[in-house]
């Protein structure tokens, strides 16, 4: 089906909505509401709670008479879950186990240090321009109160709700929700759509075997984590894309240039229309940690570094 790439609350049919955040960059992500029998399923909360606010309100028409009585974080992001502050107290928030540890691991209070920072000045103004539009002062950071490994059933009313993890991929702990009777699926950002997907985690096989299990559900709605709602093409692209990337960095790791020197060297002309490019910088020391497990990983402010210098050079 078609949806407009327009900011706001998106009908999809049989109950369900898609808010969409329009460009889809860094941030700026995607949420999903799953309704039946007088109830409803948040999928994702927002970066910040001014931004979450006003999505809640956005979706008031709706839960005004099918409240949210149930939330899912589809990973540890905190694009994905910084607005749980804003949830209705008590209900239960549902992640992966592996999410809920990166969650604890990188709290709200982490980006607002980082955003407040003196930085080296090219990494600052990278800094700024991927993060310095949200507002991370006086969020608490509500975990998830439940969490899961593989598989977790719920209902929402009489509809029943699959959340499969298919992590580590994107991060450590990326999982979906399918809604079977509905043939949709809400992927978090194990897609992204006309915008770069970033590997934080990996290794690129499963990322590449994520993509295979959500096409197998034959779903003909997908809502990505970032960017507008799609199909199977949009799985697609991203394979297209992290396929690239793979070969192209295991080329370069073979003739023994560094991970930034190979990240500078891959041609993504084939990928200008695309948002984020600096991305490879993360992409490419990810495969290159999975070829040679022994390297020294690098820090979460090495890549930001990495990124903000080849933002800068290209």
């Amino acid at each position: 089906m078609k949806v407009a790439y327009e900011r706001g609350l998106h009908e999809l049919g049989d109950g369900l909505f898609a808010y969409l955040q329009p460009d889809g960059s860094w941030g700026w992500s995607n949420a999903g509401l799953i309704t039946g029998s007088g109830t409803s399923l948040l999928i994702d909360t927002l970066f910040d709670l001014r931004l979450t606010r006003e999505m809640l309100e956005r979706m008031r028409p709706v839960t005004a008479n099918q409240p949210i009585q149930q939330a899912m974080n589809t990973h540890g992001n905190g694009d994905h879950w910084y607005g749980n502050d804003l949830l209705p107290d008590g209900i239960p928030i549902v992640a992966t186990q592996n999410a809920l540890e990166e969650m604890q691991a990188l709290p709200p209070a982490t980006f607002h240090a980082l955003t407040s920072a003196e930085l080296e000045p090219e990494v600052g103004r990278f800094v700024q321009h991927a993060f310095g539009r949200f507002d991370f002062s006086g969020i608490e950071g509500r975990l998830p109160s439940v969490s899961f490994t593989d598989r977790h059933e719920l209902r929402v009313g009489e509809r029943p709700v699959s959340l499969i993890e298919l992590g580590p991929a994107h991060t450590a702990g990326d999982a979906i929700a399918h809604v079977a009777d509905a043939g949709v699926v809400f992927t978090g950002d194990l897609l992204f759509i006309e915008a770069t997907p970033i590997m934080w985690a990996g290794p690129v096989a499963n990322w590449l075997n994520a993509c295979e299990r959500i096409l197998e559900l034959d779903a003909a709605v997908l809502v990505p984590g970032h960017g507008p709602v799609t199909d199977a093409s949009g799985v697609r692209d991203v394979q297209r894309y992290l396929r690239y990337v793979r070969d192209e960095a295991q080329a370069r790791f073979g003739a023994g240039l560094d991970a930034e020197a190979a990240a500078d060297d891959i041609d993504l002309s084939d990928f200008l229309d695309w948002g984020d490019p600096e991305r490879i910088a993360v992409n490419v020391a990810t495969i290159y940690g999975d070829l040679d497990p022994a390297a020294p990983a690098a820090s979460p402010v090495e890549l930001i570094a990495r990124m903000a210098r080849w933002r800068a050079r290209h």
